[in-house]
């Protein structure tokens, strides 16, 4: 009799003390679960097991990037009607201790083990990075950013489209009306008339990517920029494109730590989604530098992904699966903290703008790209890298528009002791 799908409902919505929001099919052709809603697809006995090594979002994750788990339905979906048992029941969730102290959940813990199969833990996937503590040294950074960035530019190219911008896009009108090419070109406009950019300056672009911002400002602002990335994939991309653009007289490519950078001053830095590599404990180290780099009067513009302060923030934890599959090492922080370390560091802020709607429209058009060119980027990658890259940014694309994260463009002066700062009395006009 097919019945796998009723047992694992059963059992998990004991485990869980609250009914499954979501259909279940399981691997002997079973469904069962509320009519019409979408479906988790257990392919296999492997995912039961995976689930009980590492219950929660690790677990569901590995099941996920291995094949062992799918969705049939709408993922968005999914990962919404998910989100309340895995990510945000918070004093609601069942504890261990409990869940031991409770005859009928531990009876369901053994009936799932019985279902599971063979007690032995899978091993994780192949994609998965796993390490004991965050180090920020010059040597984990640059393991850290290959990992995810070394992919391998083809598959970007799917993703991203021909802009080749990965950061949130800056929107006039949501699509369909507004495109991803023009709203990156849009982002990058912003960046450089809010670090009013002239002919004749010098722009460090640090954590450059594949070299668009580096070529925008050179091509449309005569500035003379200096792009640093860890990324050799990176660095090959983006010469390439600046020697297309005949632009080598005046953008410099270099793989290069921004702590080893020694030619300044500049007069502006651009640093776009790339602070979130830096790390909490080396923040302030990162702040310094910049402020060091730049001229008295110069500007910086940081553009970061940001998380909702905790009223205990040492029970902050970094989410465990992108940590593991896609940004090793990397932190978020509230926008308060990057306010006050530049601060701290020297910096006068002068203007903080949130761009959280903008970084959800810009993930769904990633997500489509990717679903649009599945069979290809899945050649290119592999499935289980493919797989990571449409979990994590679907559900990132959730969080934003949630407000579980958001993003923000803070742009500081180096004001000198004269208070000077060079600012426009209204640096932007509000409207509407």
């Amino acid at each position: 009799m097919a019945d796998a799908a009723l047992r694992l409902q059963v059992l998990l919505e004991k485990l869980l003390g609250t009914p499954l929001p979501v259909r279940i099919r399981a691997w002997d052709g079973s469904r069962s679960g509320p009519p019409g809603a979408p479906a988790l697809v257990v392919h296999n006995r492997r995912a039961v097991r995976r689930l009980l090594y590492r219950p929660g979002e690790l677990g569901l994750a590995r099941a996920w990037v291995a094949g062992d788990l799918d969705i049939e339905g709408d993922l968005y979906t999914v990962l919404d009607l998910l989100a309340g048992l895995v990510w945000e029941r918070g004093d609601d969730a069942r504890g261990t201790l409990e869940i031991l102290r409770d005859p009928e959940a531990r009876a369901a813990v053994r009936g799932l083990v019985r279902l599971g199969g063979l007690p032995l833990p899978p091993a994780p996937p192949p994609e998965e990075v796993r390490r004991p503590r965050h180090l920020h040294t010059r040597r984990t950074d640059k393991r850290a950013i290959s990992h995810h960035y070394d992919v391998g530019n083809d598959f970007y190219e799917l993703v991203l489209g021909p802009s080749m911008v990965y950061s949130c896009a800056y929107w006039q009108a949501p699509p369909p009306e507004g495109t991803l090419e023009d709203a990156q070109r849009d982002k990058l406009d912003l960046v450089c008339r809010k670090l009013g950019l002239k002919a004749g300056m010098r722009l460090l672009d640090v954590g450059c990517g594949w070299g668009s911002m580096a070529v925008h400002a050179a091509r449309e602002y005569g500035v003379d920029v200096v792009g640093i990335t860890l990324s050799q994939e990176q660095a090959a991309y983006a010469r390439k494109r600046v020697a297309d653009e005949g632009l080598t007289d005046k953008v410099e490519i270099r793989v290069q730590d921004y702590r080893d950078v020694a030619d300044g001053p500049y007069d502006a830095v651009s640093s776009i989604g790339m602070a979130e590599h830096v790390g909490a404990e080396r923040y302030l180290e990162y702040a310094d530098v910049l402020h060091a780099l730049l001229k008295p009067g110069g500007r910086l513009l940081n553009h970061q992904i940001g998380r909702r302060p905790q009223r205990d923030e040492s029970s902050y934890q970094v989410d465990e699966f992108i940590d593991a599959y896609v940004f090793p090492d990397g932190e978020l922080q509230p926008v308060g903290v990057t306010v006050a370390q530049l601060e701290r560091a020297g910096f006068e802020v002068r203007d903080v703008e949130a761009l959280r709607e903008h970084y959800a429209l810009t993930l769904r058009r990633w997500v489509a790209n990717l679903e649009d060119h599945w069979d290809r980027a899945v050649r290119l990658t592999g499935p289980g890298r493919a797989r990571v890259w449409r979990l994590y940014m679907a559900a990132s694309a959730l969080a934003f528009e949630r407000n579980r994260i958001g993003v923000n463009q803070v742009l500081a002066v180096r004001t000198p002791d004269s208070g000077a700062s060079g600012m426009p009395l209204r640096a932007r006009v509000w409207g509407g």
